[in-house]
């Protein structure tokens, strides 16, 4: 992988991450259609974490005050709606937790196809189109229990299939029990922090045994992968409000005739 390839990985894994429209789907298409090299696991783990570094950043003060009442809840028996919050979102991620455990290999193995890329782009793009029609309720970030929580933990499961999207799942499991579009977001992509912090320290394991590193590469990527996630959250969070989740349901529905074109065209 050259430094422009990193550059483009880096940005397509930024914008991707925390739109709902699959960093999976998007990540084979460069090489499928160009013919680029794996990006590797030390890349994989950088731009995560440039993506980790933007959603702290942005929620700062959420972080900040979520962790503070999570201690005060532990240590002094303190319990208010923040407490109950962080401790919901620690829910959340259990079971994708041990889901990646048990199935991460199985899943590397067997369903990192176009085809399930494909399938998975287009039923869940449809999917979230129907949430966001059904759904899009009322029900704020203070509504939130330990089912709901439990529910929007189990969704974010099925990110584990590539082409799913982690915030485009928990963002629909979300919208269909009423939430608003901003709280399904902002819930999302709080829940993104322990997850990507599970998966990097996971792989990051694996990377032990890694001959040898481009850090080059690796700074470029975190760097990048951070400024656009960064952006991202932010437009995203704006835009929602204003049109919905149509354009990303139109634009999943496009890129998913896109994947099934190119495996017509491998085929003939």
């Amino acid at each position: 992988m050259d430094f422009m390839q990193a550059v483009w990985l880096a940005i397509i894994q930024g914008l991707s991450e925390f739109l709902p429209i699959s960093s999976s789907a998007h990540l084979i298409l460069p090489s499928e259609i160009l013919g680029w090299p794996d990006q590797g696991l030390a890349f994989d783990i950088a731009v995560h974490v440039g993506s980790l570094v933007a959603v702290i950043l942005y929620f700062r003060q959420d972080v900040a005050t979520l962790s503070r009442a999570w201690v005060d809840s532990i240590f002094e028996r303190r319990q208010s709606p923040e407490s109950h919050l962080a401790w919901y979102i620690l829910l959340a991620t259990v079971p994708a937790a041990l889901a990646g455990l048990l199935f991460s290999h199985y899943i590397e193995a067997n369903l990192r196809s176009m085809a399930v890329i494909a399938f998975t782009t287009i039923f869940f793009g449809l999917l979230l189109g129907w949430a966001d029609r059904r759904g899009g309720g009322d029900r704020s970030i203070d509504q939130f229990s330990w089912r709901t929580a439990l529910v929007v933990g189990v969704a974010q499961v099925l990110a584990l299939i590539p082409g799913t999207s982690r915030s485009g799942i928990t963002i629909t499991a979300a919208l269909a029990l009423g939430f608003d579009r901003e709280t399904a977001a902002r819930f999302s992509f709080l829940m993104a922090i322990p997850i990507i912090l599970l998966s990097g320290g996971y792989k990051g394991m694996e990377l032990l045994d890694t001959p040898s590193v481009d850090w080059t590469l690796i700074l470029v990527g975190t760097v990048l992968s951070a400024i656009t996630a960064y952006l991202c959250i932010t437009l995203f969070l704006k835009v929602i409000q204003r049109v919905g989740m149509m354009p990303f349901v139109i634009y999943r529905l496009l890129l998913g005739a896109v994947l099934v074109g190119l495996i017509y065209s491998q085929s003939g």
